[in-house]
């Protein structure tokens, strides 16, 4: 009985990439996170208060006087 071997055609990688779009790629990834260490984490430590004027002002009194009168 014969034996048969069967091997495939060498696959040629026709593209010609450089890996430049890794490159780019890990370049925006650290001028993300640099741009998020400088500006996005000290405006969640602060809590979103240091937007805008100073923040938002609330003033309560100190007592409510609350008058619930029920009809029947």
């Amino acid at each position: 009985m014969p034996t048969t071997i069967i091997n495939p055609a060498p696959v040629i990688n026709t593209t010609k990439e450089s890996g430049m779009g890794f490159f780019f790629g890990m370049i925006a990834l650290v001028v993300f996170v640099v741009l998020f260490y400088m500006y996005g984490l000290p405006l969640i430590r602060q809590g979103f208060n240091g937007l805008g004027s100073g923040g938002v002002n609330i003033n309560l009194p100190k007592t409510v006087d609350v008058n619930i009168k029920q009809s029947n």
